[in-house]
């Protein structure tokens, strides 16, 4: 097996932990509800988003895996600028993941193209409808998402308007499973994508692939692939993002739950169907932050919005950084120079990125279990939320709100105002 060969698999082991360090940074996009809600307790909710994310090639098309395969020009692409890219968008994975804030993995990859494009051919390297189809949906993917969870928040609250708000809670947490399986299917189905197209275009490259036109072949071995390496990663959870998109940016009951991952797959599928690489992590924040200010007992916590906010406009320029320099790292100094000076940078870090993984949040520290807290029900769709008393360490502030004393109801086994 010569040298090439090893590299090419080589290569394709780096896009499979990317594709994972995809599926447990932004498993929180369809598990941080219902774990929220407490629908499903965090272990289950990661091994259900697994099963839809595996399942999603079956659902949807590679319109995005063409668009970003193709990033790169094909004359330019190759296996430096491959191992740049990946490089620097499982660093920039790993580090807003350690600061738990909700980034998007699709934008760092596409980031990470582009810098070591740039490097490698200039901007003639670079096909800058890809781009600016992936940096328009930066905008328009959080705001589809804020619009029409916000809508179907309004209309369920008009149509259970007099329902009965126990009943309606109870109903509500079943249709959460149907509501966060597809918002699943379209983070695997747009997500997995990314590795498919960059995969493909690399066999395309090398010679293992032949391109028909301008659509990239996807091999079924290579769906497979990225769609097992994105599944196991979301099976390994993401707690730090699933504590910040659902527990910090607003209060969520089952309703407004269902609303929100109902939104967020709506705007994942259509702009799948449209090949564009979306952010579900920018869509389905845009969803939760939506139905949070549809909701008069309490309110987003803009403090935290505008944190990840400000993540999302970094994330494709600081991967495209990390890129860069990866690239030059590889190729300016001779050999065997720049294998040792690579060496030296990949040793610390994966040190560093294995202790930060040790040490992260668990299962356990974001699961709400079964704490009582005095909520008191409105009629209308059992989702506004005013209380007297807020959790411990519970970031969104609400407005304090007189709650009558507990009763205990031996009848139905909690008591009176514990939520449902």
């Amino acid at each position: 097996m010569g040298v090439a060969t090893l590299s090419l698999i080589g290569l394709i082991g780096l896009a499979v932990l990317f594709d994972y360090t995809n599926g447990f940074h932004d498993a929180a996009n369809s598990i941080a509800t219902v774990v929220a809600t407490r629908v499903l307790r965090p272990r289950w909710a990661v091994a259900w988003a697994a099963l839809f994310n595996f399942v999603a090639f079956l659902v949807v098309g590679t319109a995005v895996a063409n668009t970003v395969g193709q990033t790169v020009k094909s004359e330019y692409f190759g296996m430096a600028v491959v191992f740049a890219a990946l490089l620097g968008a499982i660093c920039w994975n790993y580090l807003s993941w350690h600061l738990g804030l909700p980034t998007s993995s699709s934008h760092a990859l596409i980031g990470g193209l582009v810098g070591a494009g740039l490097v490698r051919g200039g901007p003639d390297a670079i096909k800058a409808a890809s781009v600016q189809k992936a940096a328009l949906f930066i905008v328009i993917s959080p705001l589809a998402g804020l619009l029409l969870a916000g809508l179907i928040m309004v209309v369920l609250r008009l149509v259970f308007a007099r329902a009965d708000v126990a009943r309606t809670e109870r109903g509500f947490r079943w249709a959460q499973l149907a509501s966060s399986a597809a918002v699943s299917l379209g983070h695997g189905g747009n997500d997995a994508q990314k590795t498919m197209g960059v995969v493909a275009a690399l066999l395309v490259s090398t010679g293992h692939l032949h391109a028909t036109g301008d659509k990239l072949p996807i091999p079924l071995w290579v769906m497979l692939l990225a769609e097992a390496a994105i599944a196991a990663g979301t099976l390994s959870g993401g707690w730090r993002i699933v504590r910040t998109m659902g527990m910090r940016i607003t209060r969520l009951r089952p309703v407004s739950g269902f609303a929100a991952e109902t939104g967020a797959a709506m705007a994942l599928f259509t702009s799948t169907a449209m090949g564009a690489p979306v952010s579900t992590t920018h869509t389905v924040a845009g969803a939760i932050t939506g139905v949070g200010l549809t909701n008069r007992g309490t309110s987003a916590n803009w403090s935290v919005f505008g944190r990840v906010a400000v993540a999302w406009l970094v994330t494709m320029p600081t991967a495209a950084a990390l890129a860069a320099g990866a690239y030059w790292l590889v190729t300016g100094p001779p050999r065997p120079l720049n294998l040792v000076l690579t060496a030296a940078v990949l040793v610390p870090l994966l040190v560093l990125l294995v202790r930060a993984v040790r040490r992260a949040p668990t299962a356990a520290d974001v699961d709400p279990g079964t704490r009582a807290v005095a909520v008191p029900l409105r009629p209308g769709a059992g989702s506004v939320i005013d209380t007297g008393l807020v959790p411990e360490n519970d970031e969104v502030r609400m407005p304090r709100q007189r709650v009558a004393p507990e009763r205990p109801d031996l009848r139905a086994g909690r008591s009176v105002g514990e939520p449902l």
